[in-house]
């Protein structure tokens, strides 16, 4: 390893964008506490328009399918630490790939997934995940580097250019609303239309819908129970453009989705839906100090319905609920949710 007066360190993890913004902590306090680091990132390119303003990384990587072209770069920079937030078989064939190149001078550090832990939780009555986020465990994984939790919660950084104004939503929104993500990768971690419906109508503040091109449909249903107060934004704004509507927003309401993750790096109060998922898996809402149980935020405010046997029934998710009757999001505590909805209304 070279001196202390440098260091160049690469961090890797391919997706997706909420696993993305749960390194930033790492990024930022190498940065800051290594002496004279110099941070890369390895990602998937269609990750690279969201990292490429974080402040705090040198150089960005991006995979375009086939490996070998990303590793062949690699090679070239004579790495003296490797950081794998991924562990899967692509990031530890970059490691091996870069430990060969360097005769094993380079160091590796590679994030305990505890996978044996999340199948117990899921196929079992055993949970013995621990009481603490995801980004608590990767700094698990720097303790040698001396590399410590600055507390300072994670980094999203939206440049100007997809900034929002007051003219790019309804003059109605524009003293106050609620961003409402209704979007999600899976179907079992997405409540249903009635159930945004519902909440739609009894939360006492305007409201803007955000999701994807492909959330348009079930949004525009949604909106129909009152098109004045609720505005649809999937498919009209960027990701970049929606992480600023997040930002404006008075709170937020969201699956386990990357913006959930966006609307905590921003500090924003925040009611998350689980559906087949738990965040018992590490991937709550984060703001660089709470656990679920020992030390909660009073910004994170789980929405969840925990008397079921059956959930969790995947760490991911399905395209259907298994059991058919999909009461994890049927059957969740709404009056809970509409009742803190509206106390944070009344905060600006």
């Amino acid at each position: 390893m070279r001196s202390n007066q440098f260091m160049k360190i690469l961090i890797i993890r391919f997706s997706s964008i909420g696993d993305i913004v749960l390194t930033t902590p790492i990024i930022r306090c190498l940065k800051k506490q290594v002496p004279h680091a110099e941070v890369h990132y390895l990602t998937k390119a269609g990750n690279i328009d969201w990292l490429q303003h974080n402040i705090y990384i040198d150089k960005l990587f991006a995979l375009e399918g086939d490996l070998q072209p990303v590793v062949l770069e690699l090679l070239k920079e004579s790495y003296d630490v490797v950081i794998d937030l991924h562990h899967n078989l692509r990031s530890r064939f970059v490691k091996s790939m870069l430990k060969q190149q360097y005769n094993s001078r380079v160091q590796c550090f590679s994030v305990n997934k505890l996978n044996v832990r999340k199948w117990l939780r899921v196929h079992t009555p055993i949970n013995k995940l621990p009481d603490r986020s995801i980004v608590d465990r990767y700094f698990d994984t720097l303790k040698t580097l001396g590399v410590t939790n600055d507390g300072a919660g994670m980094d999203f950084f939206i440049p100007e250019s997809a900034r929002i104004t007051d003219k790019d939503i309804p003059t109605s929104h524009s003293l106050g609303y609620a961003a409402l993500v209704i979007g999600g990768q899976h179907a079992t971690k997405k409540m249903p239309v009635s159930q945004w419906q519902r909440l739609c109508r009894d939360v006492n503040l305007p409201v803007i819908l955000l999701g994807g091109p492909e959330d348009a449909a079930a949004a525009q249903e949604i909106a129909a129970i009152d098109p004045i107060k609720i505005y649809v934004s999937c498919g009209k704004f960027s990701l970049l453009e929606s992480a600023d509507l997040v930002r404006r927003a008075r709170f937020v309401v969201s699956h386990d989705t990357g913006l959930m993750h966006i609307a905590a790096a921003f500090q924003k109060p925040i009611l998350s839906i689980w559906g087949n998922t738990v965040p018992d898996f590490g991937m709550f809402p984060y703001y660089g100090h709470n656990n679920l149980v020992a030390y909660p935020d009073p910004r994170s405010v789980l929405i969840e319905n925990k008397s079921l046997s059956c959930r969790p029934c995947s760490k991911i998710g399905y395209t259907a609920c298994p059991k058919k009757h999909f009461k994890c999001m049927n059957e969740l505590p709404l009056d809970k949710a509409v009742s803190q909805a509206n106390e944070w209304a009344l905060t600006k």
